[in-house]
């Protein structure tokens, strides 16, 4: 379906209570995962429309934003460490992609982690954790304390030892998301690698080229402040998205990603069970005086008896630490755990001492979509019964959540899969991704007798 486009878009207001908007995509959830699939699709000439009241205010604001590949390879997970190669190779062309279209910087930094061990426990984890990292064909370097200390003075001069860590960066996630609003803002212009002016015969969609993009009755000619309550269904289709205020997006394909809320979401297919968890983290911004600028260059990954820690700087003489991991299901949304906060802050101390003379400006806590084994849900949903034509899944939906402690660092691979999906590309390397792999048998879906919208999903009973 394509969108209805025109000079002036971008000025006119969500559609009103009960009014459709029409898009070719629409996107469930306004994290930096949701973000990073529209701009994508956008990016492929498609219209595109974000779902979201508070776009940005979730897990992706609390994330310190490490690209770690090789840091954040787990015991028992080395099955995700393809898709996190993946995405790393992908950032430094997303990232000039997304400085060309918003014309705004967002805080990528390039320069190695270093992993740190507090006691000789914490050295022996560290250095096991390297011989799993080395059998998969990482590269992680042992230094010695003094040289580590040349690299960043203000560690302690008692930590056991240090390692190197080149292919590990960062970004910052609020900066990030800020860009990629821009960037969808301006409809693929400015530079921003859009293939609007490819012929129709090479995949070109409704609404390209220019400012072609833009929707009607979107903010921004891309945003729709509002929740999604569940998806529309058409002939054994996806055909849209139902809005909580009562409005209808139509579009040909749509991308639910908006983390823990995905489960909620009604009139999903049948069958479909998306096993998400909330697991929580506390986090802390803190000022760094000008006399102790800058705290650290590098990312600053800890082992303190046993614990994690780090400690990321930004640009503007910040530094992030982080961050605790609980399920203890706050009473409170985003309630902060004042035990986090206060071993946050021992356990920086222990490798950078100075940490004690910073000024804490924020201490945050959101929660993370997990999964049974920590991996996301990404793809189209199989079936067991085929519709003529789009036989082996669900037409018109993708699934792209639980993407847990690595939603920053996985949001171009994530960008990349939807829009080969969109393209009707799909690559096998990331089929054990499959949204439906935790159910029983996969979702099923038959053809409804009408064409007809419906907020229902189809059943085997309703041929």
């Amino acid at each position: 379906m394509g969108a209805l486009s025109g000079r002036g878009a971008t000025e006119q207001q969500a559609a009103p209570a009960g009014g459709t908007i029409r898009a070719d995509v629409a996107v469930i959830g306004g994290g930096v995962i949701g973000h990073g699939i529209a701009w994508e699709a956008q990016r492929s000439g498609r219209s595109v429309v974000l779902i979201d009241d508070a776009p940005g205010s979730g897990a992706s604001r609390a994330a310190a934003g490490m690209l770690a590949p090789v840091s954040e390879l787990h015991y028992q997970e080395e099955g995700l460490l393809e898709l996190m190669l993946d995405s790393s190779t992908r950032w430094p062309a997303f990232i000039a992609g997304l400085r060309a279209a918003s014309g705004a910087d967002p805080g990528y930094i390039t320069t190695p982690t270093l992993a740190v061990g507090a006691d000789a426990a914490d050295r022996r984890a560290l250095m096991d954790l390297r011989g799993v990292q080395q059998a998969n064909g990482l590269t992680v370097e042992p230094l010695t304390v003094r040289e580590a200390r040349q690299r960043e003075p203000l560690l302690s001069p008692a930590i056991a030892c240090a390692l190197d860590t080149p292919a590990d960066h960062q970004v910052d996630p609020r900066l990030l998301v800020d860009c990629l609003r821009q960037a969808l803002a301006g409809h693929g212009g400015h530079g921003s690698g859009s293939d609007a002016n490819r012929t129709s015969g090479e995949g070109a969609h409704s609404g390209t080229g220019g400012d072609g993009t833009a929707v009607a009755g979107a903010v921004d000619g891309y945003s729709v402040p509002d929740k999604a309550r569940g998806l529309l269904w058409q002939d054994g289709a996806v055909a849209g998205v139902q809005l909580a205020c009562g409005g209808t997006i139509l579009a040909a394909e749509t991308v639910v990603a908006n983390g823990l809320h995905a489960a909620e979401l009604q009139s999903l297919p049948e069958g479909l069970h998306l096993r998400l968890r909330p697991v929580y983290g506390d986090i802390l911004r803190l000022a760094v005086p000008r006399h102790l600028q800058p705290l650290v260059t590098s990312t600053v990954r800890g082992l303190v008896h046993g614990v994690p820690v780090y400690i990321v700087p930004r640009r503007d003489g910040t530094v992030v630490i982080g961050a605790t991991q609980r399920e203890d299901a706050p009473a409170t949304a985003h309630a902060v755990s004042a035990g986090g906060v206060y071993q946050l802050l021992r356990d920086a101390q222990v490798l950078v001492p100075a940490v004690a003379e910073l000024e804490l400006l924020e201490c945050t806590a959101r929660a993370r979509p997990g999964t049974p084994d920590n991996a996301p849900l990404l793809g189209r949903v199989p079936t067991t019964h085929g519709i003529a034509g789009q036989a082996g899944h669900v037409p018109g939906l993708i699934v792209a959540t639980g993407f847990f402690r690595h939603g920053v660092h996985l949001t171009p691979a994530a960008a990349a899969v939807c829009r080969d999906l969109l393209d009707g590309r799909e690559d096998p390397r990331w089929a054990p991704f499959n949204p439906a792999r935790f159910n029983a048998t996969p979702a099923a879906t038959t053809r409804f007798p009408t064409g007809r919208l419906s907020h229902q999903p189809p059943t085997k009973e309703s041929v």
